[in-house]
């Protein structure tokens, strides 16, 4: 039968799977050991979807593994054919797998997206911008040029994008000396920044303090999300 993996830990770690439900409610959650290592599992449900029933029994495996001590998460969907071949894969990448341990041990992840006001951005390209505003007269004087019209577009949607990196680059940097590390996420349509950092765990108050704080400092016009703590899914 195939096998679902929702984390590995240290071969020591206590692994207290008591009252948790697995994933698809397909049996019981258990544990597999390698060399050095273990996994936990459970028997794969015959049909995996992410409902949200399912998403939270990962969920809560991945929190009562982490109060206990470090574990790696596996992402919602990682299936093996079977047991044994999750026994040789702990076995094959133990060295890989210790290390991971320990640079993950008592720390967390937030991810943090921001957005700023569009109208906001547009009005301080119009005000700084020579080039833009001589286009945007051209444009308003003779509504028929297309060619203006054309170019004018073509120079924001630049603009747009210089200031957005430059932006998500300061947001980062302000950020980052109060997280152990980060690494950017996927691009989000109308998001500038989409990154996630790792936190020590007795530090994540200290780093959500600094978050509040650089919004407070952007004002209204900025929106900053932050989601966490999660596991160390982006750190894996």
């Amino acid at each position: 039968m195939s096998t679902y993996i929702y984390a590995i830990t240290a071969g020591d770690h206590p692994a207290r799977l008591d009252g948790l439900e697995a994933v698809g409610a397909s049996g019981s959650l258990r544990t597999v050991a390698g060399r050095s290592q273990k996994a936990v599992v459970s028997d794969a449900p015959p049909e995996l979807r992410a409902k949200r029933r399912d998403l939270v029994a990962h969920q809560a495996v991945l929190e009562r593994l982490l109060e206990d001590g470090s574990a790696l998460p596996m992402r919602f969907g990682l299936v093996a054919p079977d047991e044994q071949a999750v026994v040789a894969a702990l076995d094959e990448n133990t060295e890989g797998y210790a290390q991971s341990l320990e640079q993950l041990h008592g720390r967390v992840e937030y991810n943090l997206k921001a957005t700023r006001d569009q109208d906001d951005l547009l009005r301080e390209i119009v005000a700084e911008s020579e080039e833009v505003r001589q286009l945007n007269e051209a444009t308003r004087e003779n509504p028929a040029a297309q060619d203006n019209k054309v170019a004018l577009g073509e120079l924001i949607a630049r603009e747009v994008e210089q200031r957005e990196g430059r932006e998500a680059g300061a947001l980062v940097d302000a950020l980052a000396p109060a997280a152990v590390g980060n690494v950017p996420g996927a691009p989000v349509d109308g998001h500038f920044v989409n990154v996630s950092f790792l936190v020590d765990r007795t530090r994540a108050k200290d780093f959500t303090d600094v978050v509040q704080a650089e919004a407070d400092r952007r004002g209204a016009a900025y929106e900053l999300k932050l989601n966490g703590p999660l596991p160390p899914y982006s750190f894996v």
